[in-house]
């Protein structure tokens, strides 16, 4: 049997064993539209980059090509799964590719990489957006219920209240049948898990928006959620992704993230980049630059 091409190796951060998960890797909008108030400086940056942008550009399309994906940790305590991409049956209608999915391969990748639902201890959500609370729940027998029955949910409770009234049919489907199933514990965006994971408040994108820190045996990683979306913002910081809910001040927390990583030997496990997907933010004069870890 052919390996599946979405399962990378398993990797560590110190005594931590992280596994990367993809629901969708595929082209997702225009430049222009990913980045409507700098359509022109991102139409002209990606045409001067040319070759320099690998596998971030579909050739046939010319669209972005993002990631949806997974990262589950495994310590020595404790299993815990960060995002948990679109899922199956979710109310998405302005993305037609993420909107009534039928496709439950992620569920099939997990298995593969060993992680049941049922050994799951924590699902931690960087923010409540619908790529992120997807398999949250799944429907059976005509009700939401959650994916992991034995997990405790962590959701930032600024968040909870903005996405409530934002999307209320993302909050209906991946969130609030987690609450009344008694599973969601509401926790504030500096909230610790252990020494080991923390969440660190990186607001913007959405209101309560977190990226998650990991340290472990002298490493240490950061699980940047949609502080930023594409290596691109790396060199163009500035750039606004169409769905921050607050531009500036998600302009404002990437930058002040960049700059905290660049060059500090610090992993980046971003939320949407396409494989090989992790790696290191490095100066490049007054911007950023990304380089991959090799698998």
């Amino acid at each position: 049997m052919t390996a599946d091409p979405l399962l990378p190796p398993v990797f560590r951060v110190g005594n931590v064993e992280v596994i990367r998960v993809i629901e969708i890797l595929a082209p997702f909008r225009a430049p222009e539209d990913t980045w409507p108030e700098d359509a022109e400086a991102a139409t002209r940056a990606i045409a001067e980059m040319g070759d320099d942008l690998g596998g971030l550009i579909d050739p046939e399309t010319g669209m972005i090509i993002l990631a949806i994906q997974t990262y589950v940790l495994k310590t020595a305590k404790r299993t815990i799964v960060v995002d948990t991409c679109v899922g199956c049956d979710k109310t998405y209608p302005s993305i037609p590719g993420w909107h009534m999915r039928t496709n439950r391969s992620w569920l099939a990748r997990m298995a593969a990489a060993g992680v049941a639902p049922e050994s799951v201890d924590y699902v931690l959500c960087t923010h409540l957006h619908g790529d992120h609370v997807g398999w949250n729940t799944q429907l059976l027998d005509g009700r939401w219920v959650p994916t992991f029955p034995n997990a405790t949910y962590l959701m930032t409770s600024v968040d909870e209240t903005y996405v409530k009234a934002a999307r209320p049919a993302t909050w209906a489907e991946s969130v609030s049948p987690v609450i009344e199933a008694g599973q969601a514990r509401l926790v504030d965006t500096d909230f610790a898990l252990d020494d080991e994971v923390w969440l660190e408040p990186t607001p913007g994108h959405t209101p309560g928006h977190v990226s998650v820190r990991l340290r472990s045996n002298g490493e240490e990683a950061v699980l940047t959620g949609d502080a930023f979306h594409s290596p691109l913002q790396c060199r163009f910081p500035e750039w606004r992704f169409f769905s921050d809910d607050d531009p500036a001040q998600a302009a404002t927390t990437r930058r002040a993230l960049f700059e905290s990583l660049a060059e500090t030997g610090r992993l980046v496990l971003p939320a949407h980049f396409p494989p090989p997907t992790v790696g290191w933010v490095t100066a490049e004069g007054d911007a950023f630059g990304f380089r991959y870890r090799p698998f």
